[in-house]
């Protein structure tokens, strides 16, 4: 079966192409899930929207697991303590990735749990597999940081044990996006690539230092490259053509956006010494689309964008 589906639901800028899976070896939990309340909510279909508007005034959190399953259940008590102690600043959401696939499916993880934040609607790979106390906190110290640096700061109250979403202060609403950032979120909405990549491109020409566009760009650009491959073709195809470049951009597009992100990045600049100088450029403007689409906070861009250096040079 090619595996291939857009579901309708998106996150702003997220990558979207097939649904999913499970943890294949699941253990099942010696003790009940965790209840929401306080800084956590249980997502649905109906209050997911709102979550992702949410993440323009609080950085979130979206939290996908399997609510009877231990490595999943050790993982929530985890990460609900560390959120706890961010007393507001974060808001973590919880998608059981058996009542709701088609919200899983929007942000390409491979396996459960995995955690994805949210700033300004825009997805941020955080972490995967159950991580301890100390880790969860480094990794979202860096977090909060990004999202400071696009002044999303807000701080919320909690709730109690309803597992509903927080309600919003009346004045608080977000302020609305640039017509042409707007245009293209909803052309993405309408699975138009072609508007949606006009529209930021022509933000970027109006603005050069449009972060927001150029992260825009890449990400729409990577959706339109995926939204028709077949997963297992494209895996195929690179195994048995190493020295192909186009095999090689092609999985590592189908490693981003399945949330592989170290895989993506190793395997183009670890290509690159042994190309020519047309097919390095090609290589090095996919790997920086890459970067753009991570964001300079992101842990793993740093450390990458040396290793390129050091390839090119």
């Amino acid at each position: 079966m090619t595996e291939s589906a857009h579901p309708d639901i998106h996150v702003r800028g997220a990558v979207d192409l097939s649904a999913l899976q499970a943890a294949n070896q699941k253990v099942p939990a010696d003790r009940p899930a965790p209840a929401a309340g306080g800084y956590v909510v249980d997502l649905t279909e109906e209050s997911f929207s709102a979550v992702v508007q949410r993440s323009t005034e609080v950085p979130v959190l979206i939290y996908l697991w399997v609510n009877d399953d231990q490595g999943c259940v050790t993982m929530a008590d985890t990460l609900g303590n560390v959120v706890e102690s961010a007393q507001g600043r974060l808001l973590l959401g919880r998608v059981d990735v058996q009542a709701w696939p088609r919200i899983a499916a929007a942000f390409q993880v491979q396996d459960v749990p995995a955690v994805v934040g949210l700033i300004g609607g825009q997805p941020v790979p955080l972490f995967a597999g159950v991580q301890d106390a100390q880790t969860i906190a480094s990794v979202l110290d860096q977090f909060l940081q990004a999202a400071a640096a696009n002044g999303v700061t807000g701080v919320i109250e909690p709730q109690g044990d309803t597992g509903q979403e927080p309600a919003h202060d009346a004045q608080a609403e977000p302020e609305p996006l640039p017509p042409l950032h707007q245009e293209a979120f909803d052309a993405i909405e309408r699975n138009d690539f072609d508007t949606a990549i006009a529209a930021y491109t022509k933000a970027l020409k109006q603005d050069p230092k449009d972060t927001m566009a150029a992260a825009g760009l890449a990400q729409v650009s990577l959706l339109q490259r995926t939204a028709s491959v077949d997963l297992g073709e494209v895996r195929s195809h690179a195994a048995n053509a190493p020295d192909d470049v186009d095999a090689q951009l092609a999985v590592a597009d189908v490693d981003m956006i399945g949330g592989k992100v170290e895989d993506a990045l190793d395997r183009l600049i670890s290509l690159i010494p042994s190309l020519t100088a047309e097919d390095r450029e090609r290589v090095r403007v996919r790997v920086v689309d890459y970067f753009e689409i991570l964001g300079a906070d992101d842990l793993r861009v740093a450390p990458a964008r040396r290793r390129l250096a050091s390839a090119l040079f």
